[in-house]
């Protein structure tokens, strides 16, 4: 069984298809072919299903892909160790975020990242922070940026904390709470709310501080994403409550101050057991001691 193999499984489930996953890789589809049908024959199983129309994973297939992409992450880590032995950072740096982090800028971060550690190959995820930490915690992620009640800490992962900030209202600027400094929950208890969806970190805050002051509220818009909070509140359609340190972000709102809002805390966490050397190299980046 050989690396090459299971880079070849992983871009043919990954691509669901034996074409695209040869692009990929940079070979004709028919080396690609001949490998798996070898490796397949070692394992005494099919790994893919392969019709006229479509290409997916068989049980066997399922079953191999995880210990796969393990065997492949392990590769990169020795190949990445044994650079930073000889002074090198390289390797992969996969970071997770969640849209409203406001304590680190980002992008700007990655950039001065990259134009010290050239080598190493960047990728980047957005997504719901109990997502993403259990990313960090499975090896997906090296790093990711997390934002969660006062009340919740980061599980399984070595984490530092960034800033701690206020949640505000978010309205219409055509809303009657627009012209307001300030607003308390009650208030906004009236009020049809877009939130995120229930379970999330981002919906939890708002959802522990109207459950503290013994309100409830209704909220039949769930979405997945701060910007899409901002397009259904600005018709009018919804109120929402977003960080402030993120609201100042966005478009055709008006932000009005909550009186007994919830805080929350924003996190970046890493491994404990398996910190890569451009993971370090980030979190110096960020001036951050890694300690596991």
């Amino acid at each position: 069984m050989e690396l090459q193999q299971m880079r070849y499984v992983v871009a043919v489930a990954e691509t669901n298809s034996f074409t695209r996953a040869a692009e990929r890789c940079l070979v004709v589809q028919s080396a690609l072919s001949h490998q798996i049908a070898r490796l397949e024959r070692e394992l005494g199983a099919r790994l893919f299903e392969r019709t006229s129309r479509r290409v997916r994973l068989t049980p066997a297939g399922e079953a191999f892909l995880p210990a796969a992409r393990q065997c492949l992450d392990a590769a990169e880590r020795a190949v990445a160790e044994v650079a930073a032995a000889v002074g090198e950072v390289r390797g992969r740096l996969a970071v997770g975020l969640i849209p409203t982090v406001a304590a680190v800028d980002v992008p700007g971060a990655l950039r001065d990242f990259r134009r010290q550690y050239p080598q190493v190959r960047i990728s980047l995820r957005v997504g719901a922070s109990d997502d993403l930490a259990e990313q960090v915690r499975e090896g997906a992620l090296d790093i990711a940026f997390l934002g969660l009640p006062t009340t919740a800490r980061p599980q399984g992962v070595a984490a530092h904390e960034l800033a701690r900030d206020r949640l505000v209202a978010v309205v219409a600027p055509d809303h009657p709470l627009a012209g307001e400094s300030v607003v308390d929950l009650r208030r906004l208890s009236r009020e049809v709310f877009v939130d995120f969806p229930p379970g999330t970190a981002g919906r939890l805050q708002s959802d522990q501080a109207f459950a503290a002051a013994g309100l409830g509220r209704d909220v039949p818009f769930e979405v997945s994403t701060a910007d899409y909070i901002a397009r259904l509140v600005g018709p009018g359609l919804a109120v929402a409550m977003l960080p402030s340190a993120y609201a100042p972000q966005l478009v055709g709102v008006v932000t009005v101050e909550v009186s007994d809002a919830a805080n929350r805390v924003e996190h970046v966490v890493w491994s404990r057991s398996s910190r890569t050397p451009a993971a370090t190299a980030f979190l110096a980046v960020l001036g951050i001691e890694a300690q596991d």
